[in-house]
């Protein structure tokens, strides 16, 4: 069965970064807890590339904001919903610990099946 992966972009108001990445931290322990094989959280250093639309425009990024893109991997789609499951209702996930880092109604997020995979030294 294919690798899941649930990816995000989130635009974070830059004054907001420090709290976000303690989030971030906290997230990561508690989906690799429940089973996740990678959880990744990276901040848009070099966002407006030449190709296609810059994620400035796209996510309609403003001045004093960064981009986060991150991605959780799991073994699969039935695995990713027992452990988002799992991960929604612990209670270190209550969402009243994290208001007000970022905007939710600007959060994107969706479940991606993984088509093509290389990791170095496996093709």
């Amino acid at each position: 069965m294919a690798q899941y992966v649930d990816g995000f972009v989130i635009p974070v108001p830059k004054k907001n970064l420090a709290k976000y990445k303690k989030m971030a931290k906290l997230g990561r322990k508690v989906w690799m807890e429940y089973g996740a094989l990678d959880y990744v959280e990276c901040v848009g250093e070099s966002i407006d590339g030449p190709w296609g639309t810059p994620f400035t425009k796209l996510c309609k990024l403003k001045s004093d904001e960064v981009l986060i893109f991150a991605y959780i991997v799991y073994k699969s789609k039935s695995a990713r919903n027992a452990i988002n499951k799992k991960v929604m209702s612990d209670p270190r996930m209550n969402p009243e610990h994290h208001e007000n880092i970022f905007n939710m109604k600007r959060f994107s997020a969706g479940g991606f099946q993984v088509i093509v995979q290389a990791k170095k030294g496996k093709k």
